[in-house]
This record gives structure tokens, sequence and C-alpha cells, in this order.
């Protein structure tokens, strides 16, 4: 199977599905608590879009327009790295190298979450 994405910037014409019900698909998705990287992949998968970027633009543009707010994907994976860390360090409690990596992980933490707070302003 090819996956290589779409080079160009048209509307397939294979693809039957409207701007509107790309945009309405997002925004339940979204609704149910999907990531916009997971949305995209379900359309990808399920659906058949290749992109969501050609139809409707940008899935994080689309969310923006309904006024949904998402977490960023990266803070949130780094914040379960460090709960699963936290947890196995409760349970072994002499493993220094996870306390290592739990230190690690908590000041990536912290600088994604500076970058984020900087962009908003």
């Amino acid at each position: 199977m090819n996956s290589r994405k779409i080079n160009s910037m048209e509307n397939p014409l294979w693809l039957k599905r409207s701007k509107e019900e790309v945009e309405s698909l997002v925004v339940k998705f979204a609704q149910e608590g999907i990531s916009s990287e997971k949305i995209g992949l379900i359309l990808r998968d399920t659906y058949g879009i290749p992109t969501t970027k050609i139809i409707a633009g940008k899935i994080t543009e689309i969310l923006a327009k309904h006024n949904i707010k998402q977490e960023s994907a990266d803070l949130l994976n780094l914040k379960k790295k460090a709960e699963k860390l936290k947890s196995h360090m409760e349970k072994n409690k002499q493993d220094k190298v996870a306390k290592r990596g739990f230190q690690i992980t908590h000041a990536k933490i912290t600088t994604v979450e500076k970058y984020y707070k900087n962009r908003a302003k």
C-alpha cells in the first residue's frame, strides 16, 4: 500500500466529501476528546480523506473557528510519561535511573508549558 501524501493542493477528484462534512467530522471527534493528530488518522483511515488541509483547512484552524481548545499532544504525552514514571518510582524506590528520567521529563514539561504560554501572548 502506498502511503505517500498528496502533493497537490487541489481537492482530489475521487473525494466525495464536502468542506462542511469534513468540518462537522472534525468538530464531532474533538468534542469526543480525541486529539487533533488522531482525528487526522481517523479521517484518513476510516473516511478516506487524505488531508483536511486541501479540503477545509488545518484541523487546528477548524477547531479554533469553532472555539474548541485542546491541549497540545506533545504536552499530553510528556504528562502521561511523567505519571508512569511516578507510579514506577513509588513501587521501586531505589530506581535511580527512573528518578533521573522523571526529573528530565518534568523539566521538559516546564519548558513546553513556558513555550506555549509565551506563544499565546
